[in-house]
């Protein structure tokens, strides 16, 4: 069965708010068999509203709003699914009741407009709301069915998993079958490389094999259609092996794990520890591993040196290092990561050292050159990177290359 979202609001339009219930809807679908192939954003005009709503119908066979039930003016949902189904709109007195039962219980003033929220079109029938005012609505006419859905997430993800996935579930009963996704998440090795290696997979129907460049790492996305979730997990896992066979090591996780998540476990597992000693990326790096719980078994510290003066004094980089090469050297993070791993006594040591811009840069050393170094009991390794973009991406994507050479010297 084919979905349809149609997310209510000017404010989606002019960016004041993410529309993250669109997202959490569109990735619940396909597990029940509904592949989710429009989106549509509208704003709060009654005009608008119902020409969206009409062309939904036209190539949907559910189409799901979200967003503009509220008791104002501006709320005009009800009034759009109504039009579009040719529907009168009607007071429903259950429901009225209802919210005045709800003022009552918590001792709230209960302003006229609010009986807006008591109307629905006559084909539709109210789903409880029981962490708002609003109701949702689930509106049939023939084959066709549009459900309503209050715009705050605390309302929404209730009232979705609690009566619109059963519902949907049931609906879909006569079409067996799910969708079900898989994300592998690949880092060291850029998207065209990863794409050459993995074409063939990519052309395939079904499962089907999307990447996706994420900042400093690259996403892949399998998705496969099949009569059981059991048959659906199965066809993932062959094509998942086939590009682990073909990208070896650079596959570090899976679905939401993060590459902070994956280093983490490796350090736990060799029963090592890290610190970090850190310039340009300004603590960004120790930032990302403490984001992972339990990270201080295996996380000693770290020291944001931006100054030579503490580069020298707590790190131990020689004068002369930063005299004769400057503070955004190899040298330099080469004496850092050597440096922080004396003061902590930590197995690893990362150093990072470059200029983050937009200022700072010059002919021999510009802007988003970043020089990263991992120092072990086996040896330092530098790396020089030529970053592109604003100061925080930079700063990212310095933090992912010193998380990346790390994890290549756990493995």
């Amino acid at each position: 069965m084919i979905a349809e979202i149609v997310s209510v609001g000017t404010e989606l339009l002019m960016g004041q708010i993410v529309d993250t219930n669109a997202a959490t809807i569109s990735a619940a679908l396909p597990s029940i068999g509904y592949r989710v192939l429009y989106r549509q954003t509208v704003g709060d005009n009654l005009e608008r509203l119902t020409q969206s709503l009409k062309l939904a119908l036209s190539r949907s066979d559910v189409v799901i709003t979200i967003g503009g039930l509220g008791p104002t003016m501006d709320d005009l949902t009800r009034e759009g699914i109504a039009a579009a189904l040719d529907e009168p709109l009607i007071l429903d007195h259950d429901l009225q009741q209802e919210l005045q039962q709800k003022f009552q219980q918590r001792r709230y003033p209960m302003v006229s407009s609010i009986i807006r929220q008591a109307y629905r079109p006559a084909c539709a029938r109210p789903l409880p709301n029981p962490n708002g005012t609003a109701p949702g609505l689930i509106a049939e006419k023939g084959d066709k069915v549009i459900i309503a859905l209050p715009g705050p997430p605390a309302e929404l993800i209730p009232m979705f998993n609690d009566y619109v996935m059963p519902y949907l579930r049931e609906r879909a009963g006569g079409e067996p079958g799910v969708i079900l996704s898989r994300i592998l998440r690949v880092c060291g090795m850029g998207e065209s490389l990863v794409e050459d290696r993995i074409k063939d997979l990519m052309q395939g129907s079904n499962p089907t094999v999307a990447p996706y460049a994420k900042t400093g790492e690259v996403h892949l996305r399998i998705t496969a259609s099949a009569p059981s979730s059991e048959q659906a997990q199965a066809m993932i896992a062959e094509v998942e092996a086939q590009i682990r066979e073909r990208l070896g090591s650079a596959v570090y996780g899976v679905d939401e794990q993060t590459l902070e998540q994956a280093v983490m476990e490796l350090l736990w597992a060799k029963g090592a520890t890290v610190a970090v000693a850190e310039s340009c990326t300004g603590g960004l790096i120790g930032h990302r591993l403490t984001e992972v719980p339990g990270s201080s078994k295996a996380l000693i510290g770290g020291v944001v040196a931006y100054s030579n003066e503490l580069k020298i004094r707590l790190l131990g980089v020689p004068e002369e290092t930063l005299r004769q090469h400057g503070a955004v050297s190899e040298p330099t993070a080469r004496a850092m990561a050597e440096g922080i791993r004396a003061l902590t006594g930590a197995h690893y040591g990362i150093g990072t050292t470059g200029i983050a811009g937009p200022t700072g840069g010059t002919p021999e050393k510009p802007v988003g050159l970043v020089y990263v170094a991992v120092a072990s009991e086996k040896g330092t390794r530098v790396a020089e990177h030529r970053f592109i973009g604003r100061r925080s991406e930079v700063k990212w994507r310095a933090s992912q290359a010193a998380l990346v050479m790390l994890r290549e010297e756990l493995l």
